[in-house]
């Protein structure tokens, strides 16, 4: 199995993720999105996998600063939204073997276990 882990270091909730991944003894990749933003091609999987609803940080600033239109917009509009800045997409996201399977983290280890299947 391969984890990969999208986010950014100095995140609070991806933190979290990892201390759990870790005390669980779960591998993976972290990505860093700030450093690196992912792909719209990859952006899009992952909307098709999971939405753009789920996906969206509507806690930060780069959100607020859409103003309303936003409320209105497709999915292919948030796929370009998200691929203009990565500071949009909620953290951390949790791709296994290629397919986005959680975005978010709640300490709920049934749910984590079994989006993750570990």
């Amino acid at each position: 199995m391969t984890l990969q882990v999208y986010g950014i270091p100095n995140c609070g909730t991806c933190k979290k993720a990892f201390s759990w991944l870790e005390s669980n003894g779960v591998e993976y990749e972290f990505m860093n999105t700030k450093e690196k933003p992912p792909a719209r091609s990859l952006i899009q999987s992952w909307v098709e996998a999971l939405g753009s609803k789920p996906m969206r940080n509507t806690s930060g600033q780069s959100y607020r600063a859409l103003g309303t239109t936003k409320d209105d917009w497709t999915d292919a509009q948030w796929i370009d939204a998200f691929a203009n800045d990565a500071m949009l997409l909620k953290r951390p996201l949790f791709v296994k073997d290629g397919t986005a399977v959680m975005v978010g983290f709640k300490d709920k280890p049934d749910v984590i276990r079994e989006k993750l299947g570990v």
